[in-house]
């Protein structure tokens, strides 16, 4: 490991550590509220701060900083935002541009005392994706209920995060919820996986972005819905990952990120 990388560890270790700490914090209170309370000003508060700081932290502790656009493109009333989903950086720069969103969340993460209590207030959606295409109603009904408490729906298409230009893997979810809920969907492009990836011990400098895309009206058959979807979200996540390692990246590319970028200059 070269003396960058291993300061650059150093800097992740430290972001870890504070992440973690207030993150227990928080839940704690939020988590003490939301089962007492239930939904309520000050826990939306809590998750706001949580995001924010977290952004801030990231950008103070590990040099990697934010850059979110095209949240003009987020329709009045429901929708479901859709995000390509490559790190947990995602739901932290995502969150304050939703007006007030509704997360769809792994039920394990739901089960965690506390955490789970808090993401219950905060209109999270729970899904069981050991059920696999069974847990799908019990979702969309629960999405069908947060639209009409006013909110938007988030949700990762490909269901778990996926390393920078990976091979997509979009799952039957959105099609099936996009079918039920006839709502516009907001496609989300990122780079983020570049600087803080899914399996990476170290998260790196940089200015990861996102990019709310023109919506996908509402009506569409499942299949030209889907692809309409991959159109959006793939092209534009490649285009905005290929600008940052063009302007120079903090780290050094592992080898499948070299493979991939190979295949994408030199397909033959």
């Amino acid at each position: 490991m070269s003396i960058k990388a291993a300061i650059q560890a150093i800097r992740t270790t430290i972001f870890y550590l504070v992440f973690i700490g207030q993150t227990v914090i928080l839940a704690i209170i939020a988590g003490t509220i939301g089962i007492i309370a239930g939904r309520t000003r000050f826990g939306w508060a809590i998750a706001r701060f949580w995001c924010w700081s977290n952004i801030q932290y990231l950008r103070v502790l590990t040099g990697m900083g934010t850059h979110v656009e095209g949240d003009e493109n987020i329709p009045p009333g429901g929708c479901i935002i859709a995000s390509k989903h490559q790190s947990d950086w995602d739901i932290f720069a995502i969150f304050p541009h939703t007006g007030r969103p509704a997360y769809v969340a792994k039920k394990e993460l739901m089960r965690i005392p506390f955490f789970g209590w808090a993401a219950h207030s905060l209109d999270c959606i729970e899904i069981d994706r050991q059920k696999g295409a069974q847990a799908i109603p019990a979702m969309i009904e629960q999405a069908r209920d947060a639209i009409d408490r006013g909110c938007r729906i988030v949700i990762y298409p490909e269901g778990t995060r996926k390393a920078a230009l990976a091979p997509p893997e979009y799952r039957q979810g959105i099609v099936r919820m996009y079918t039920a809920l006839n709502v516009p969907v907001v496609p989300v492009a990122l780079n983020s996986g570049l600087f803080w990836g899914r399996n990476s011990l170290v998260i790196w400098p940089g200015r990861a972005r996102a990019r709310f895309l023109p919506p996908i009206e509402p009506g569409l058959p499942p299949d030209i819905f889907l692809a309409r979807l991959k159109e959006a979200i793939e092209p534009e996540s490649t285009r905005l990952t290929l600008e940052a390692i063009d302007q120079g990246l903090g780290r050094p590319p592992d080898e499948r990120l070299r493979e991939r970028l190979d295949a994408l200059r030199d397909p033959e």
